[in-house]
């Protein structure tokens, strides 16, 4: 059953949450109350989310991957639809499994506004409420563990880049800017340019000057 939740009037950033352990849910209510943001509502199953999407007009969808009634990919396939009939609604997926199909899936339904997190991994409310605003803005968050995932198995086609080029490609892939990876590698960022350049000139992916299109050509190559 929802828990429907009626705040009022705010400026917040509006989240409907789709979990089904019922003291997770109310965890992760608590959770993104604490960082900032605003539960509309609270549902124990997908299809209980896509039912009220558009009465609940939140900024954010956050959705566990396995969930009733097979508990297999019921929360990708609601976020893949999301994406087609509400492109404007951000979307979080938060997994104890860095399965990297899953997170394909949902990044090909959209380029923008999306993010695999794994729930054993987040380690701080400041962490959650900056993947959390980040997607919100239209940018891309994915675990590292996800991102490794993907380039384990995919290593060959990544022969013909230097160890930084696969250094920067990584950062890339997790969603960072260019500053970002500067800051990450402790170079300048006119160096972590140059990288990309040569990165996107060597996978033949033309260079969209757009972080999270960035991401998706990655993911794009490595799924091919």
């Amino acid at each position: 059953m929802a828990q429907v939740l009626v705040p009022e009037r705010s400026k917040r950033l509006r989240i409907v949450l789709a979990e089904d352990s019922m003291l997770l849910r109310e965890g992760l209510v608590r959770l993104f109350d604490e960082a900032g943001f605003e539960i509309v509502a609270s549902f124990g199953d997908a299809d209980s989310l896509l039912a009220r999407i558009d009465d609940l007009h939140p900024d954010l969808a956050v959705l566990d991957v396995r969930m009733p009634p097979s508990f297999r990919d019921e929360g990708v396939r609601a976020a893949v639809q999301l994406r087609r009939t509400h492109p404007s609604i951000g979307i979080l997926l938060l997994s104890q499994y860095a399965e990297e199909q899953y997170a394909a899936e949902l990044l090909a339904a959209g380029d923008s506004g999306v993010g695999y997190l794994l729930k054993d991994r987040i380690s701080s409310l400041d962490e959650l409420q900056e993947a959390v605003t980040r997607i919100a803005a239209g940018g891309t968050v994915l675990d590292e563990q996800v991102v490794r995932q993907m380039f384990v198995r995919r290593r060959d086609p990544l022969e013909a880049l230097t160890p930084r080029e696969r250094d920067v490609l990584g950062l890339m892939a997790e969603g960072r800017t260019n500053q970002g990876i500067a800051n990450s590698l402790v170079v300048g960022v006119g160096s972590v340019e140059k990288h990309v350049t040569s990165i996107f000139a060597k996978l033949g992916i033309d260079d969209t000057g757009s972080s999270h299109r960035r991401v998706l050509a990655v993911l794009a190559w490595l799924q091919r």
